[in-house]
């Protein structure tokens, strides 16, 4: 008896002295990504990352998992590049992207013993890879080799300002399994797909089954402006014959071929309507007219995976506040939502897994209060079971409670998440900060968030609205943004707020506003319209829409909508009217700037215009740039510096 109370005691004080979430647990999340089942069903290959602050990087190696005991075996040590997992068709090989003299190329891994080989020596790196399926021989995807001359010159087209050479275009090679000379499959000025994060992977390409042909995407060139052009199509590996796929139809990406090779799978917008929601396709695979597989499924679905037996889908996508996933009969009808028993699979512009050849299911998800695992599902009907404990550090620490909340504006039914502080008390008040998606295309959700939590470790009540434009609710919400980048979905963030304050606990006199990309946008358009906020931190802000479709890295596609801003006085002053710019003469709320300087998707030269327009009204701002490319800071030492800006910031303005 005494021994139940002594161990009754100790998990009560364990219970009131668990720490809370700080700056340095960031650096304890460890990242689970790409699952890879293995032909025999009996294991799954994962890519795991680790925080290394003192070398300011990623160090990920390759694990082996064994799906009956969990036990697992590192395959790989001290790699850098480490990406793309594939096993051979046997099984008895894994083939994984690697650096070598700073360029990614395809290694191979004996599983029964040996080192990696090298197989590829491409000057400009790997984009991608799929093996052939006898395994014998490996596709690869790499960009041209452009001449080197002593005059630097290029043309510049519908490309982006940070570019300082002409793109090149990336076609499709084939090398033996074993290695020795690739053979070129494709060539011209078309290019195919690249990846420009933050974004999905390039397009995957994937064999038919015979062997003989492979499907891609294939972009009419290699500038971003133009992606638009893209198009599902077969090439054949020993022509090199290429032919699209689906009649008259643009915009289109992954293609993936079914089991028996009749029919090939492949994204594009509902009903084929510009800004509308992604669905998938189907199309033969001697090509036609495609039709809408997913029609009734009302979601901005982000991939497809075909069952083994060919009669069916699984497809991804947000839905309310969490990721979901369906099986979608390839006869059409009606979707089956699974039953993922509150895990949430990874969705970061791609569905995080993998389907066996059994049926199994390897889906790397997270829940509210622990980052990324690997699960496992021995079928569609199965419960998730977890098979790793790599963030089990999360477990020990008292966290907020992350839960949906649902209202509704203009006519639209609309959600978001509030996390509330540990020991929350409803009898308290509480500072109220808001944490605004990007996208605008995309979702908050009640999956782990680590700034989220990292916010309400400072006992404040934190709300990540889902605004219109965001791919959560339907394809009404997705395009009700449409001509309206700002107001609309301003009034929604204001309605989400009055939902919030409801809950009794809100100091509406101590609210902040932040958020990175479209969310640093919606930022600076909230404070220019709404003098509620004591504080806001603009991280990439979208502020002027000129300078978006003039120098950002998909430029010209942004006319598809509102019309090139240059062909006439109303266009123009129609996107000014959007740009929170415009309005900065009437902010008068504290702000913090963060930018990259080498920012392609949204140029720092927006956040330098915030930043004066703030400075020459006499409006308090602090301008933090990195100097580093790609959207937001990857590294884990500047991940941290950010988080800790954020809460610095606040907590000056809001204590």
């Amino acid at each position: 008896m005494k021994r139940v109370l002594l161990i009754a005691f100790s998990l009560l004080s364990f219970a009131a002295y668990a720490e809370r979430l700080r700056f340095e647990d960031r650096a304890r999340i460890v990242n689970v990504s790409d699952p890879q089942i293995a032909p025999d069903g009996k294991s799954v290959v994962v890519l795991v990352a680790r925080p290394n602050l003192k070398d300011n990087r990623h160090d990920a190696e390759l694990v082996l998992v064994d799906i009956a005991s969990g036990a697992q075996r590192s395959l790989t040590t001290d790699r850098r590049g480490l990406a793309q997992p594939r096993w051979s068709p046997g099984g008895e090989r894994l083939a994984f992207l690697a650096n070598a003299n700073d360029k990614r190329q395809v290694w191979v891994l004996p599983m029964r013993g040996g080192e990696a080989k090298k197989i590829t020596d491409a000057a400009n790196g790997i984009q991608q890879f799929a093996w052939s399926p006898d395994g014998s021989r490996i596709a690869f995807v790499t960009s041209d080799e452009i001449k080197k001359s002593d005059n630097r010159s290029f043309e510049v087209k519908d490309d982006d300002f940070l570019l300082n050479a002409a793109p090149s275009p990336s076609h499709l090679w084939l090398i033996a399994s074993t290695g020795g000379d690739a053979k070129r499959v494709t060539s011209g000025t078309w290019s195919l797909p690249v990846a420009r994060p933050p974004g999905p992977l390039p397009s995957p390409i994937n064999w038919t089954p015979d062997g003989k042909s492979i499907a891609f995407t294939r972009n009419e060139t290699p500038s971003s402006g133009n992606s638009d052009t893209a198009r599902v199509a077969l090439v054949d590996v020993e022509s090199g014959t290429v032919r699209t796929l689906a009649a008259a139809k643009t915009q289109q990406s992954q293609p993936t071929v079914s089991p028996d090779g009749r029919q090939v799978a492949f994204m594009h917008a509902h009903l084929g309507e510009l800004q509308s929601e992604n669905r998938f396709w189907l199309v033969s695979a001697n090509g036609g007219e495609a039709t809408q597989l997913t029609k009734d499924l009302d979601r901005n679905l982000y991939r497809a995976m075909w069952m083994p037996d060919g009669k069916a889908l699984l497809v991804g996508a947000h839905d309310e506040t969490t990721t979901s996933l369906w099986l979608q009969p390839v006869t059409g009808g009606p979707a089956r939502k699974l039953d993922l028993g509150g895990i949430e699979p990874a969705a970061p512009y791609w569905i995080e897994a993998n389907v066996g050849r059994n049926g199994a299911l390897a889906i790397v998800a997270s829940t509210a209060t622990r980052p990324r695992e690997l699960y496992v599902m021995d079928s569609v009907s199965a419960k998730p079971r977890r098979l790793t404990d790599f963030n089990a550090h999360f477990d020990t620490l008292e966290l907020g409670k992350a839960r949906r909340i649902t209202f509704s504006n203009e006519g639209y039914d609309l959600d978001g998440v509030v996390v509330t502080p540990p020991d929350f008390d409803p009898a308290k008040k509480y500072p109220l900060v808001l944490q605004i998606h990007g996208g605008p295309r995309s979702a908050s959700t009640t999956a782990f968030q680590f700034l989220a939590q990292l916010f309400a470790a400072q006992d404040w009540i934190v709300f990540m609205p889902n605004y219109r434009g965001s791919d959560n609710l339907g394809n009404r919400i997705t395009r009700a943004i449409i001509m309206d980048a700002g107001a609309g979905p301003g009034r929604d963030v204001m309605a989400g707020i009055e939902a919030v304050k409801k809950l009794g606990s809100v100091d509406e006199d101590r609210i902040a506003v932040g958020g990175w990309s479209y969310g640093g946008m919606m930022t600076s358009w909230m404070v220019g319209h709404y003098p509620i906020f004591k504080a806001a931190v603009s991280g990439a802000a979208v502020n002027n829409f000129l300078d978006q479709y003039t120098l950002g890295d998909y430029n010209v596609l942004r006319a598809q909508t509102w019309g090139s801003p240059y062909t006439s006085e109303e266009r123009m002053k129609f996107w000014l009217e959007q740009s929170p710019i415009t309005y900065a003469s009437k902010i008068k709320t504290p702000m913090l700037i963060l930018s990259n300087t080498g920012d392609a998707r949204v140029p720092v030269t927006q956040s330098f215009q915030m930043y004066r327009a703030l400075r020459d009204n006499g409006v308090k701002t602090k301008f933090i740039a990195y100097p580093l490319s790609g959207h937001s800071p990857e590294d884990p030492v500047h991940g941290m510096d950010v988080d800790r800006r954020y809460v610095d910031w606040y907590r000056e303005h809001l204590q």
